[in-house]
């Protein structure tokens, strides 16, 4: 018996395996990343507000599988802990990070230093600069101690440059220096000492510069390829923004003083409502956002006195003396109130002075004229028959009747008073009132 020919049948299937070997061939040599790039900016000081949304940024171009990130920077430094956690998030990223100092006039100074030595890729814009990243903080105590720790501070923060220098294979010395010596160097300077990689003048240029560059993340080695890719623009949110302008010390300062006001207000005119509810919202908000920053206690201490102070100027006469000590604790406390040497993470003096001026104001006249006013007889109902003078309608023995604020009272006397007398009214009770010769 002759078996069938089968050859029908297996021309297909070997069509079918060989295009199922191209495709798997195809994918094989796919880039790892589809050509995408997320781009995010870092403007201004440095803050919780810009680590949470880098870290946002990172976590958005992991999840879109974006080819890589650019974070263009123009900031004068910010808080250690919030720039070590944007650091601690770059060098987590599996997608490559690019910091791109620009526009033309930028910086990327103290902080902003350190996360460009952290990141894969760092390009400048002409004109721009880096580094100054000396550490500097205010320490209690005596001048030997504050030595010692900002010593220790340093050496921490030198250690650390060297350390994200050397993982990025870039130039050691200078990122030491730029901590130790406070070292600045322009785009080009910073090119020429291997701490830059490349000048572009725009973004297209520094993607097209881009391209090709393989660098190394922990999801491994990782080819950059950014030619005609889709540029994504990933603005922070209304929550990270809003953080942001509370945490600026000048808004935060504001809002404490705002909180105070109204809060004082409310409690002096029961009832207003309106004035406590903006001044506990205020309050609270400021307290949210000046626990993201390093504030004094001390400056908070001095700020409390100066209110008590302006409150014991309107009870207690000083001639003035208690006002001028609560302008003065004020002013003091106001420029301690944020524990930074840095100028832009510092209540500013332009915004202290009419800050102060006002608030003494407030207390002398509007919380002033408050306490005259619950100081002030009464003047309705029967409390406010005491003290009137009336005329005696009647001889006044241990009863009889007098004339006061038109009206005809049963009035009592410890004493005799003759019609037509004038007398003083001393108490009410019910309808009837007690009187006494006036005089």
């Amino acid at each position: 018996m002759r078996t069938p020919f089968r050859g029908h049948f297996l021309f297909p299937s070997l069509v079918a395996w060989s295009l199922a070997a191209l495709t798997t061939t195809a994918r094989a040599s796919d880039p790892p990343y589809p050509t995408m790039v997320v781009v995010g900016d870092i403007e201004g000081a440095i803050g919780p507000a810009t680590a949470a949304y880098v870290n946002r940024l990172l976590v958005v171009a992991d999840e879109r599988r974006a080819n890589c990130v650019v974070l263009r920077m123009d900031t004068p430094g910010g808080l250690s802990a919030s720039m070590r956690d944007i650091i601690q998030a770059i060098l987590a990223s599996p997608v490559p990070v690019v910091v791109y100092v620009w526009p033309e006039g930028a910086h990327a100074a103290s902080a902003g230093a350190l996360i460009a030595l952290s990141a894969h890729v760092v390009a400048m814009a002409p004109g721009t600069n880096i580094g100054a990243a000396h550490p500097v903080s205010i320490v209690g105590g005596g001048e030997e101690q504050s030595d010692t720790m900002d010593e220790k501070v340093t050496n921490d923060a030198a250690a650390y440059a060297r350390s994200l220098a050397e993982k990025r294979g870039r130039n050691v010395a200078w990122a030491e220096s730029v901590v130790r010596e406070s070292v600045s160097s322009t785009a080009d300077e910073a090119v020429a000492a291997d701490v830059a990689d490349f000048v572009a003048l725009s973004l297209d240029q520094l993607l097209g510069r881009l391209n090709g560059r393989e660098v190394s993340t922990p999801a491994g080695e990782v080819l950059v390829r950014t030619a005609g890719a889709v540029v994504e623009e990933v603005t922070p949110t209304f929550r990270e923004r809003f953080l942001a302008r509370i945490s600026d010390p000048n808004v935060a300062y504001i809002l404490m003083l705002i909180g105070v006001f109204g809060i004082i207000f409310e409690l002096q005119n029961p009832g207003a409502v309106l004035p406590g509810v903006a001044g506990a919202v205020s309050l609270i908000t400021a307290a949210y956002a000046l626990q993201m920053l390093p504030i004094s206690w001390t400056g908070v201490a001095l700020i409390a006195l100066a209110i008590v102070l302006f409150i014991l100027e309107i009870k207690v006469p000083s001639h003035g003396a208690l006002t001028i000590g609560g302008v003065v604790a004020m002013v003091i406390g106001s420029i301690m109130l944020i524990d930074s040497p840095l100028p832009f993470m510092r209540v500013s003096l332009a915004v202290i002075i009419p800050s102060v001026l006002f608030t003494a104001l407030f207390f002398l006249f509007a919380v002033g004229l408050g306490i005259r006013a619950q100081r002030r007889k009464v003047t309705t109902g029967h409390e406010g028959l005491v003290g009137e003078t009336a005329v005696a309608r009647s001889d006044i023995g241990s009863t009889g009747t007098v004339f006061v604020r038109g009206e005809l009272w049963n009035a009592e006397s410890d004493e005799a008073i003759a019609v037509g007398e004038t007398v003083e009214v001393v108490a009410v009770d019910g309808l009837r009132v007690k009187v006494r010769r006036r005089g």
